[in-house]
């Protein structure tokens, strides 16, 4: 049986976060009880918004088993019953984080946008983070708020400098195979990285006073998009510079080697150091606090996004709250 006649179905754009420790990376996993991915939690929730048909997901960023997101995006369809509006973006916000059944989950905010919206054709920028920690000689003298979130390494120090001028050599559009892992189904490996930076972190809040030992670092990555663990291999490239291994022209000699498996770029930094930032959408932005101040218009008043421009009309019916609006699950 169809939609039913008259039901109205709206597309958002969510954007979400996660700590991916304890997930076998962002997707859905069907069919299995003992791996299971972000998706699955998102979509088990979403079923609590009683859409005539049921609510898929489509992400933004894939992202690997103990990968984390600072802000990952995907789009949805919701189609209500006929007569109900659809949902304001804040209700759909809450009633997703309402019904999320694990803490390590949290969607930032929603948007609407046109129903040929998507969110992983239409992203214009994705931007990576990873984290180092240095001077950590055992697993113990990491602190306990910091284990899985950082690349650990036993060196006192980085050579930084060399760091950065290798990063130099991965900047602009090239052919990156050499830093792609098997399993991607893309047709092309040429990519345009925009940014590639090396940078000492301020300092963790976790790390007590007399643990000064320990120095973080944060190396980030922009590009449109990326091939399969392209940011882990460069990074293990740009670590391997730093403790003295390559010097910084050899980074260019395996970008155009363009050989997967040289002796160099097999290494895969862990995937627990690895952030994914940032998504954007043009002038939509990927940071939810932006999105929200570009979508207020003066005085703090609502004004539509780009976005919103093809999106039809809500109508002018007051939106329940969460509680309102749907059952609360035990």
């Amino acid at each position: 049986m169809g939609p039913a006649a008259g039901s109205v179905r709206a597309r958002y754009l969510v954007y979400f976060q996660y700590l991916g420790t304890e997930f076998n990376g962002v997707a859905a996993i069907r069919g299995s009880q003992r791996a299971i991915g972000v998706q699955n939690y998102l979509e088990e929730a979403a079923k609590r918004l009683n859409s005539v048909v049921p609510v898929k997901f489509t992400i933004s960023s894939r992202t690997d088993a103990g990968v984390h997101a600072l802000s990952n995006a995907a789009h949805l369809d919701v189609q209500r019953r006929s007569g109900q509006p659809p949902f304001s973006p804040e209700v759909l916000a809450e009633a997703l984080n309402a019904h999320l059944r694990h803490p390590a989950i949290r969607v930032l905010q929603a948007f609407r946008v046109p129903i040929d919206f998507h969110a992983r054709h239409a992203a214009t920028s994705r931007t990576y983070l990873y984290r180092l920690a240095t001077g950590c000689h055992r697993p113990d003298q990491l602190s306990v708020f910091e284990r899985n979130r950082c690349w650990a390494l036993r060196a006192g120090c980085l050579d930084v400098e060399a760091m950065q001028e290798a990063a130099q050599h991965l900047l602009g559009t090239h052919d990156f195979s050499a830093f792609q892992s098997a399993g991607s189904p893309v047709t092309s490996s040429v990519r345009t990285l925009r940014r590639a930076s090396v940078s000492p972190d301020l300092g963790s809040p976790f790390v007590l006073p007399q643990e000064n030992r320990l120095q973080f670092w944060n190396l980030e990555f922009e590009s449109q998009s990326f091939l399969y663990r392209q940011v882990r291999r460069m990074t293990a490239v740009l670590v391997a510079v730093g403790l003295g291994a390559l010097m910084p022209a050899q980074v260019k000699v395996i970008l155009e080697s363009r050989d997967p498996l040289g002796r160099h770029q097999t290494r895969v930094a862990p995937a627990h150091g690895l952030f994914l930032k940032s998504v954007q959408y043009g002038s939509l932005g990927g940071n939810p606090a932006c999105v929200q101040q570009e979508s207020q218009g003066p005085g703090g008043k609502e004004a539509p996004t780009r976005l919103d421009k093809k999106s039809p009309a809500a109508p002018k019916s007051r939106q329940p709250g969460v509680r309102g609006l749907l059952p609360l699950g035990p």
